[in-house]
């Protein structure tokens, strides 16, 4: 029987190689000798399997320092001063040279093997954040691989009143056989820039019976001259005449639904704020909850002035000091 190779020679890698690089040439080789791509080559079986047995240690931190420390004795039940062996890499190399049933268990498995799957049966231009979830194989003769379809991301822009009040869009993708898929999404009212739709099911399809991947897409709101929204929240301004901030009145505002009419308070100064309750925008997750619209008020400072009304303006401003000698010389 020949011996085994050494770990890190199967995996192309220096024993000083950080776990990145380990993981990357694992990646490599794994995705090189992999059945599916090796049809009845018995070689690429065997460095499969080597690939694999060596990543199994290599890529766990506790067993790659027994490894270093004890070489293949480490997990050689029957060497002396081996340490313990490890469990959740079930029997390669069976009877015959064949392969006996094995799983993959624990976390160090999945990401690859999510690459790995993906990368053959995922859309084109998609990516999987899902992981590898539920392989089991049964030898490379008569096999039954299952795996969950990798998850496809894209994007869609919807117009800024789109976002606030919900609508219905259509969105086209290109399947991986070339082929156009149509699909109606529903963008709920509220809508914020940046989040993303999920559509479980509409991603790629699984292999050996697994479960589709899903679809997400991240949502691109526009803008609105006028109008700056800060979560379901409204921000707005409006020009108030001069002479309405000084004594009072009303004033046009614009908001989502409509123009309403506005309340000025009596000496209303520059910069302050009108409050319309319930006039922003739905909460994603209260659609019956709605933010408020917030008007900051700007005040109209006259740029040219008729004689009559300068002359007036001129008086006021005289009767302003002279009320104000009056008041220091009571004092």
């Amino acid at each position: 029987m020949a011996a085994k190779r050494d770990y890190y020679d199967v995996l192309g890698v220096s024993r000083n190689a950080d776990a990145s690089t380990i993981k990357k040439a694992y990646r490599k080789l794994a995705k090189k000798y992999h059945p599916d791509t090796n049809q009845g080559d018995a070689r690429a079986e065997q460095m499969f399997k080597e690939v694999n047995e060596a990543y199994d240690v290599l890529g766990d931190p506790e067993k790659k320092k027994m490894y270093d420390q004890f070489g293949h004795a480490a997990f050689d039940q029957n060497a002396q001063g081996a340490g313990q062996g490890f469990s959740g890499f079930g029997g390669f190399g069976g009877q015959n040279g064949g392969y006996r049933e094995f799983h993959f268990e624990g976390g160090n498995m999945d990401d690859l093997f999510g690459d790995i799957f993906g990368g053959m049966f995922g859309g084109s231009g998609s990516r999987s954040n899902s992981g590898f979830s539920g392989f089991h194989s049964q030898g490379f003769g008569g096999r039954s691989y299952q795996s969950r379809g990798q998850d496809i991301h894209t994007e869609i822009s919807v117009s800024f009143d789109e976002a606030a009040f919900g609508c219905d869009k259509m969105i086209r993708l290109q399947k991986e056989d070339g082929s156009i898929q149509t699909l109606q999404v529903h963008i709920p009212e509220g809508m914020e820039d940046g989040k993303s739709i999920r559509l479980r099911g509409k991603g790629a399809p699984g292999t050996g019976g697994g479960q589709p991947g899903d679809l997400f897409m991240k949502v691109h709101v526009g803008t609105r001259l006028g109008f700056e929204r800060k979560g379901s929240d409204i921000y707005t301004t409006v020009q108030v005449p001069f002479t309405t901030a000084v004594f009072g009145g009303e004033v046009m505002v614009e908001t989502l639904t409509g123009r309403v009419l506005c309340k000025i308070r009596k000496g209303t100064q520059s910069g302050s704020r009108i409050r319309l309750k319930g006039k922003g925008v739905a909460s994603m997750n209260q659609p019956s909850v709605h933010g408020d619209q917030y008007v900051t008020v700007q005040i109209q400072v006259p740029t040219s002035l008729s004689p009559e009304a300068e002359q007036k303006l001129r008086e006021y401003e005289a009767a302003c000091k002279g009320g104000r000698r009056r008041g220091n010389s009571a004092a």
